[in-house]
């Protein structure tokens, strides 16, 4: 009999477009053999141009999806993507307490707070903020915000590296174990460089910056791979450091796709042979 993997669940919404969300997450848990759990929170109506709408999951179907698999097949370590609501962030934070999820609980829980598109299109209402600071971050092992996303959570615009320590401090007085302050989408570097923060260490990921406009889907899957990574037992700062390596490959792998943001690529995990260049159709 095969060996079972560990397993990973994320708790977001759905992109039409594959290129992020929960299949975006899917993906990723499968290249970092992990088995992907879901819990669906909204779908959005998106391609590569954009997204035009989304419909919220109601709070208790997305519950119900936590504790059946969590009851049943168990959860190695957990991650949240887009959460739209304050209704369904706190059916989050309720339902993962009930499964033992969260810092100082037995089960990793990643936090990525997604709050928009990289389109800039929200995907988040507004009065959700607060139940991400107040109800979400506590209970997080890790949190890691883009540079927007720490401007909206914190008022503070990330300029350079002393405006990413300040910005790392001001996440962690709303009480997650670790913070993990992206710098992806900071112009003007040369070098992506992420801080890791938990109060008493810091720690710097430097990588390149690749010179490539399809970059969907990025975040999700640097979060998903740092999920899948804790899954299979590593701590945090090695989680991270994993994660990092595999975002990197996926963005120079990344492709065009569509008429505008093409996605990150995971495909570099599978054998070459295995991927059909589309444009061999044509």
């Amino acid at each position: 009999m095969t060996a079972t993997p560990r397993t990973a669940l994320t708790i977001a919404g759905s992109d039409s477009g594959g290129g992020a969300g929960i299949q975006a997450d899917l993906r990723t848990f499968f290249a970092c053999g992990v088995h992907g759990l879901t819990a669906l929170t909204a779908v959005t109506v998106q391609n590569s141009v954009g997204v035009s709408g989304f419909t919220e999951i109601p709070p208790e179907v997305v519950t119900a999806q936590i504790d059946a698999v969590a009851n049943d097949m168990g959860v190695d370590a957990a991650k949240t993507g887009m959460l739209a609501t304050a209704e369904i962030i706190s059916a989050v934070a309720s339902a993962v307490d009930a499964a033992d999820i969260g810092r100082n609980r037995r089960i990793p829980f990643v936090v990525d707070p997604v709050a928009a598109s990289m389109h800039g299109d929200p995907l988040l209402r507004a009065e959700a903020l607060e139940a991400i600071r107040t109800e979400l971050l506590p209970k997080a092992t890790l949190v890691a915000p883009n540079l927007d996303e720490v401007r909206l959570l914190t008022g503070i615009d990330v300029r350079n590296a002393e405006d990413s320590r300040k910005a790392a401090e001001a996440l962690l007085d709303f009480g997650p174990q670790w913070v993990l302050v992206k710098g992806g989408h900071l112009s003007g570097d040369s070098r992506c460089v992420d801080l890791l923060f938990d109060g008493t260490h810091i720690v710097t990921f430097d990588g390149p910056r690749y010179d490539t406009p399809h970059t969907h889907g990025g975040g999700d899957t640097l979060a998903s791979a740092i999920t899948a990574h804790l899954a299979k037992g590593l701590g945090v700062p090695d989680a991270v450091a994993a994660g990092k390596k595999f975002i990197e490959r996926c963005v120079a792998e990344s492709y065009a796709l569509g008429a505008g943001v093409g996605p990150v690529s995971p495909f570099w995990r599978l054998r070459p042979e295995s991927v059909q260049d589309r444009s061999q159709d044509r």
